[in-house]
């Protein structure tokens, strides 16, 4: 038996360090294959595989610079916009005698006082010069308060601009505090770049919720009445759910579930150990195997939801759904595999 393998034989270690227990071994029930730890090619295309999680993070952080971007355009704009209100207000104050003048004429005069002024006319050509003078007065009126009207549309066309440019400051300030929270929880939830390297897939398949769901979204006890496919030992059906659903979503490397003796999870048939290796344990020593468990621990927290994850331990860290991750430390530093427990 390989020293790894009897590593995974020993008794659970510890969840949290200020209740560590020291087990002395105890037997396997069944011992996987002793053949050599072998490092599997990544399967399929480069430009297959999915997106990495620091290439999504990239691309957030893209979009709330592009958003940046935008806003402090939009403020600019505002800042132009408002001084063309205010050059249009001063013009409205400077045309505010005349269209008085104006008002205050039409007041004095009316239609009937023009007729009155060209019947006054006591020659013909008294009359042509009466009746021209009062088609340039109207005309020069007119002028005046089209000039006055053009600067007031000037001045409202303004206001509505900077009215589009707050909302449109507002949404790409909306943008850029979701594009912010996404990259934060998208990180913390794996574990952060540093834990991962960015090593770990943006995405993971969504899992089918899990037996024993309760009406209020607890997980109902279950007993080890099922057979382990990993051992001759037993796990809990949601153990067993669970199992298949990490298959399902493509992690066929080697994996033990049950083992007897120790006060947690796995002699209780609700604890998993997913090795990185094909046959037996080793710690990550490259790309692929240290991807390879930071995207089975990325499915587990995912979906921790729907499968009833307790916890699990990963590479020096525990996650709990109350706490997220927190650093670990025990008799296996969790290096060589991903434990996962259910509720």
């Amino acid at each position: 038996m390989t020293a790894p393998l009897r590593r995974w034989l020993t008794p659970a270690v510890a969840v949290l360090t200020a209740l560590t227990v020291l087990v002395g071994p105890t037997p396997a029930t069944a011992a996987p294959s002793t053949a050599a730890p072998s490092t599997p090619a990544p399967s399929g295309h480069e430009d297959d595989d999915p997106p990495l999680l620091n290439e999504l993070i990239e691309t957030t952080n893209r979009d709330y610079s592009q958003a940046k971007v935008k806003m402090d355009k939009s403020r600019k704009r505002q800042a132009q916009l408002a001084v063309e209100v205010k050059r249009a207000q001063a013009d409205l104050d400077t045309l505010a005698p005349q269209v008085n003048q104006i008002a205050a004429q039409s007041y004095r005069t009316g239609r009937i006082g023009a007729l009155s002024m060209l019947l006054e006319s006591d020659a013909p050509d008294s009359f042509v010069r009466r009746a021209a003078s009062l088609d340039e007065l109207n005309m020069v009126n007119e002028q005046k308060l089209a000039e006055v009207n053009a600067v007031k549309n000037r001045a409202e066309q303004a206001k509505l601009a900077i009215d589009a440019e707050l909302r449109e400051q507002q949404k790409q300030a909306n943008i850029m505090a979701k594009r912010k929270t996404e990259a934060d929880r998208a990180l913390a939830l794996v574990g952060g770049k540093g834990f991962t390297g960015g090593l770990v897939a943006a995405t993971s398949p969504v899992a089918r919720i899990g037996p024993g769901r309760t009406g209020d979204g607890g997980w109902a006890p279950e007993s080890c009445s099922e057979n382990d496919p990993t051992t001759s030992g037993c796990v809990t059906p949601r153990t067993l759910h669970a199992y298949k659903e990490v298959k399902r979503a493509g992690f066929d490397r080697f994996v033990g579930c049950y083992r007897p003796g120790g006060p947690w999870e796995h002699p209780k048939g609700r604890a998993c150990d997913w090795s990185l290796q094909n046959s037996g344990f080793s710690p990550w020593h490259n790309t692929d195997t240290r991807m390879y468990g930071n995207n089975v621990a990325a499915f587990l927290i995912r979906n921790a939801d729907r499968l009833g994850i307790y916890y699990v331990i990963w590479n020096r860290q525990i996650w709990f759904p109350a706490t997220g991750w927190k650093s670990y430390s025990g008799p296996s530093n969790h290096t060589d595999h991903v434990h996962m427990s259910l509720l």
